[in-house]
């Protein structure tokens, strides 16, 4: 099988998946350009923002269910989601303003999808902006595990590792 046609039979795959369909919509149109790219690493960050996942709002209440809502913590607004801080949330407005000076005014996702894949400065740009919002809305997060009234919902999640840290040290 060629290279075309296994790019032809990915993206029929893709369509066909039930998750993520916003990122797979965005990237389908330009997928071999996708799979193409060159010094354009996707970073953890970049991972987070563009299906939103990560310590938005919307990813922690209804998929992590560890939050009580899916309201921004920033500003208030009923959803939280990684479209809401690319276009909307005040917080970010500063940051915002350089990114849509390098992308242009359209921050849906298929617009900046075409974008990063245009130039170098583009990426870069995004990189960036995923880089700074999502860590501080992850610094911010791991302050509110560790309040001390902290609801249940709210506690630290216990994985493998830190179990068999926390046994240890008893």
């Amino acid at each position: 099988m060629g290279q075309e046609a296994l790019m032809r039979r990915w993206g029929e795959d893709l369509a066909g998946q039930p998750y993520g369909t916003c990122v797979t919509a965005a990237i389908r149109p330009v997928l071999e350009r996708w799979m193409r790219r060159k010094r354009k690493p996707l970073t953890f960050r970049l991972t987070q923002i563009l299906p939103g996942h990560g310590c938005l709002g919307d990813y922690l209440c209804r998929t992590a269910q560890r939050e009580p809502t899916t309201e921004c913590h920033d500003c208030g607004a009923a959803m939280d989601s990684a479209q809401h801080t690319l276009e909307v949330c005040p917080r970010w407005a500063a940051l915002r303003q350089s990114l849509t000076s390098v992308l242009g005014g359209d921050l849906s996702l298929p617009s900046i999808i075409i974008a990063m894949l245009g130039d170098d400065e583009s990426w870069k740009a995004m990189v960036s902006f995923c880089e700074i919002v999502m860590s501080q809305k992850e610094a911010e997060e791991r302050v509110r595990e560790e309040a001390a009234d902290v609801a249940s919902i709210r506690g630290r999640r216990m994985g493998v590792r830190r179990r068999r840290y926390l046994m240890r040290l008893q």
